[in-house]
């Protein structure tokens, strides 16, 4: 019977202890996905207006002078990025991703595409090494923060280069769209070659008067556009963050109510424990005092 208690007492002191550090990771996981989804708002918005500023600038665009936007006739050599998380306790968010990974690279076998693989995030790049999975690229992400932009930046900047060098066909990321509280799901998004718009003259929506360009506009284009590529990227960074706190925060949700019925259920069976031990304890003080015959 002591032992028993004793057990209890242990169980429920070592999930107690537990029941805080998971309270903290839910808290902490809240406000990352608040954050991420506050950027992402504010980030979407930017680049959108950014791209409401090309119809202007194409009008007066030589023709045929379209190089950043230039569609090759087939694809050959593809960069392929995949967005996984630096931190565990995500559920199956890494799994699911490094699955639908293994399925997009054997299909561009399968046509003779030839794909670097890049990968961000510790615990997917340590699912594709496991698989034996060459990395012609790899990173590790922020644990404490949002990403940076510094990153998209220099992975475009990268990107562009090779691609108007000819040295790459087309840049495809793949990462977990968030749906919604604990929800996700695992897209493959094209963002290079980046999408121009037709070039046509300036429609009637278009503000009045119209912009005065003193400068070649087809760098104003290019430099739009290298922007806009960024900032898509970054926005599946962002997408991806906030997929991944969500994932987390709902398990820590569901990890502090099983905690905190745990903690109901044992402290029941510690206090009946003890009752137990305490009539166990008089019973035996009383038949040592002859008060009543031996049980």
């Amino acid at each position: 019977m002591a032992e028993d208690l004793e057990r209890a007492e242990n169980r429920l002191a070592n999930i107690r202890g537990i029941d805080p550090l998971l309270g903290a990771l839910r808290t902490i996981s809240l406000g990352s996905w608040k954050a991420g989804l506050k950027r992402k708002v504010a980030v979407t918005g930017y680049r959108e207006h950014l791209m409401s500023l090309l119809p202007s600038l194409l009008a007066y665009l030589q023709p045929g002078k379209r190089g950043l936007g230039k569609k090759t006739p087939s694809v050959s050599q593809i960069a392929f990025l995949v967005i996984g998380s630096e931190r565990g306790l995500c559920g199956r968010f890494n799994t699911v991703i490094a699955e639908h990974a293994e399925q997009y690279l054997v299909k561009q076998e399968t046509y003779g595409i030839q794909v670097e693989l890049w990968a961000l995030g510790s615990r997917v790049i340590r699912i594709f090494r496991n698989r034996q999975r060459k990395l012609a690229w790899s990173n590790v992400l922020s644990a404490t923060s949002l990403p940076p932009y510094r990153l998209a930046s220099d992975l475009v900047h990268h990107w562009l280069s090779s691609f108007e060098g000819g040295d790459l066909d087309a840049v495809d990321v793949l990462y977990n769209v968030y749906l919604g509280a604990g929800r996700y799901a695992p897209t493959v998004v094209r963002l290079i070659p980046p999408q121009i718009p037709p070039t046509g003259r300036p429609s009637l929506d278009e503000p009045w008067p119209p912009p005065i360009i003193e400068t070649d506009p087809w760098s104003l284009i290019k430099r739009i556009v290298e922007q806009a590529s960024a900032i898509s990227i970054y926005e599946c960074l962002l997408d991806s963050t906030v997929a991944e706190h969500s994932a987390r925060y709902q398990l820590m949700e569901e990890a502090v109510t099983n905690t905190k019925r745990l903690i109901d259920e044992l402290t029941m069976e510690v206090q009946m424990a003890r009752r137990q031990l305490i009539t166990r304890e008089m019973q035996e003080l009383a038949v040592g005092a002859g008060l009543i015959g031996p049980q």
